[in-house]
């Protein structure tokens, strides 16, 4: 007998074994491809340059499940943005390409967060958009999200990242536009406080760094003192007062969020109203309205929480196999002294813990305040 012809036969049915387990092996994804322009819907999906690049993920069949993993909470901005992707996910031609939608919120832990992404990729889980606590920490999460195939979308505070894609306005140029108020209002310079939001976020950098290099490029002198607001009404005007208190006097404020607080601290503290650039909270323009002739000269500026509607309207287009750009830039919602209307621009029936301008007409998301403020910020 020829033992050595069995030997090579079963060597060969291993070999087709083995060949059978590699099919059956579950794909290997990459990420999505990059692929030529331009988007699936130009008028909502802008790339931020000409230089941006286009991605394009395989097709999948709906209904889909998605999750957002958010960190920071402990504000109005993401409570509305909670609210707001819950009322998103709730209308019915989306809900209709949902087979579920899952909301975590972790804090400040940006380790907490990573690992909720993690277990919603270990999950199944379609899609997950994020507003990240830090830009840079998310480089293996990312990876693992693309080799599992799971679109992963960045938004507000996005990721230092070509490799996912990244939804927000621009940032540094919303700094940018309150250091030239200032500087447009203070003629000679002077001393400013800003009230920062929540340390290491990419948001919080950007917009500190476009006012200062434009309040340095001015050719003005000024004395900028510095304090954390963390976006939140209690907080920065707790942080104002105290500035207050010390100082004893300010030509201008920056602020970037919990608005509504700082000015409060001032009329409690009787401090004059002063130039003034902020976010878009409706108490804020509630108060820049009220106080223009007292000297609170406002530029109001910023971007509602509907940025999460975006950011979900993408991470469906992208399951749909629809072509995006990897960093897909939305307006910005402005206001200046002294065009401040109601009912326009600001709501003096409505709370002043809303944002205005939370919506993107382009990408056709509209909120009413009820329907957000319907939702809860609960975790669900």
């Amino acid at each position: 007998m020829n033992h050595n012809r069995y030997l090579c036969r079963g060597a060969a049915v291993a070999a087709l074994l083995a060949g059978a387990c590699i099919l059956n092996v579950a794909p290997s994804f990459a990420g999505p491809k990059v692929v030529a322009g331009p988007s699936a819907d130009p008028e909502c999906f802008v790339p931020w340059t000409a230089q941006t690049k286009f991605f394009q993920y395989p097709t999948k069949k709906g209904p889909y499940r998605i999750a957002l993993a958010n960190g920071f909470v402990a504000n109005t901005w993401r409570i509305q943005m909670i609210q707001t992707a819950k009322a998103y996910a709730a209308q019915p031609e989306i809900a209709a390409k949902l087979k579920e939608f899952k909301v975590v919120s972790t804090g400040e832990d940006v380790a907490a967060q990573i690992a909720a992404i993690n277990n919603f990729i270990d999950s199944g889980y379609d899609a997950i958009v994020t507003d990240a606590q830090n830009p840079a920490a998310f480089k293996q999460v990312i990876k693992r999200a693309n080799d599992a195939g799971v679109v992963l979308i960045a938004f507000d505070n996005i990721l230092d990242t070509e490799d996912t894609i990244n939804v927000n306005v621009d940032q540094k140029g919303l700094g940018v536009y309150w250091a030239d108020w200032l500087i447009k209002n203070v003629p000679n310079g002077g001393k400013v406080l800003e009230i920062r939001g929540v340390a290491g976020t990419s948001v919080d950098t950007d917009r500190h760094n476009g006012i200062h290099e434009t309040l340095d490029k001015s050719g003005k002198k000024w004395d900028v003192v510095e304090v954390v607001g963390k976006w939140d009404d209690p907080t920065a005007q707790k942080a104002t007062a105290d500035a207050i208190a010390v100082q004893k006097h300010f030509d201008a404020f920056t602020a970037q969020g919990g608005d509504t607080g700082v000015v409060q601290a001032m009329l409690d503290a009787k401090h004059p109203m002063v130039p003034f650039g902020g976010e878009t909270e409706n108490g804020f323009r509630k108060f820049c309205a009220k106080f223009s002739g007292d000297g609170l000269k406002c530029a109001s500026g910023g971007t509602g929480p509907a940025q999460v509607a975006v950011a979900i309207h993408t991470a469906i287009v992208a399951l749909e196999g629809g072509i995006l750009p990897q960093s897909i830039k939305l307006p910005l919602a402005e206001v200046e002294d002294p065009n401040f209307k109601d009912d326009e621009n600001y709501y003096s029936k409505q709370s002043d813990n809303f944002f205005v301008g939370n919506s993107f007409p382009t990408c056709h998301i509209n909120f009413t305040a009820q329907e957000i403020m319907g939702q809860t910020k609960d975790n669900k």
